[in-house]
């Protein structure tokens, strides 16, 4: 008996989601209601790819390392310590004959769930551990309330990865935003912050406002084409904020 949300993927703890769980079964069988991805590429979620950059002084290899034990050991990707995973594209191999996802066999697919919730199975790589795209073979499994998206035959797998890996952020931006609205953006140089602050602009927000870290000042200055002014937020006495750069679009 399958569990529409993966319970039964769940090997420990008992009883908790696969988002929560230690660690998940990654068996290529797949039951009633499921689906199995042939994994093509993995886009590790960037402050995970960062901590762990970080943590090994840029060491390619040791990242390598880690990233496959970690899948190894937890039949997911999920850094323990960002708590975060990722996405992936691949191709369709197998489909049960109760899945409600509506997937075929040779369908090339984004997963649009997390890799923290993803039985995943990694039986070969390539990677030199330097970037957060990671080209591998290996299997997925998605579930009966999983989300996939077909991929059109002429979207580079690269960029699919770069833009579907955040797409819940604009896509709430855009549900949430109401018209004169103003809009706040933490983190705004990055690829999450920058597709919400366009999304928060098509649904007709009146004043956007993106804080940026110091070093990410150039960056954002780079990716945005709008009138920008920037400035300096000192420490300050009461809420001891560390120094940053706010860079706001009128």
């Amino acid at each position: 008996m399958t569990s529409p949300v993966g319970l039964h993927r769940v090997l420990a703890p008992a009883g908790v989601l696969p988002q929560a769980a230690e660690r998940l079964d990654a068996r290529p069988e797949v039951g009633a209601d499921e689906v199995r991805i042939a994994v093509e590429r993995l886009n590790l979620d960037a402050a995970s790819f960062r901590q762990l950059w970080e943590k090994h002084g840029g060491d390619g290899d040791a990242v390598r390392a880690e990233v496959l034990e970690i899948v190894e050991r937890r039949g997911k990707m999920h850094n323990p310590v960002t708590g975060s995973g990722g996405m992936l594209i691949g191709t369709v191999d197998e489909v049960g004959p109760d899945s409600p996802l509506g997937l075929r066999r040779g369908d090339r697919v984004a997963t649009l769930v997390s890799l923290t919730l993803t039985p995943l199975r990694i039986t070969g790589t390539a990677w030199d551990g330097r970037g957060e795209q990671v080209p591998c073979a290996g299997h997925a499994i998605l579930f009966a309330r999983s989300v996939a998206a077909v991929l059109p035959d002429d979207l580079d797998p690269r960029l699919s990865l770069a833009v579907l890996d955040v797409c819940g952020a604009p896509a709430l931006t855009a549900r949430v935003v109401r018209p004169g609205a103003a809009v706040a953006v933490l983190g705004a140089a990055g690829k999450s912050g920058s597709l919400s602050l366009a999304a928060a602009r098509e649904a007709g927000a009146g004043r956007l406002v993106g804080w940026c870290a110091t070093r990410g000042r150039r960056r954002c200055w780079a990716v945005r084409g709008w009138r920008t002014r920037w400035w300096s937020r000192t420490r300050g006495t009461r809420w001891r904020w560390p120094r940053r750069w706010v860079c706001r679009w009128t």
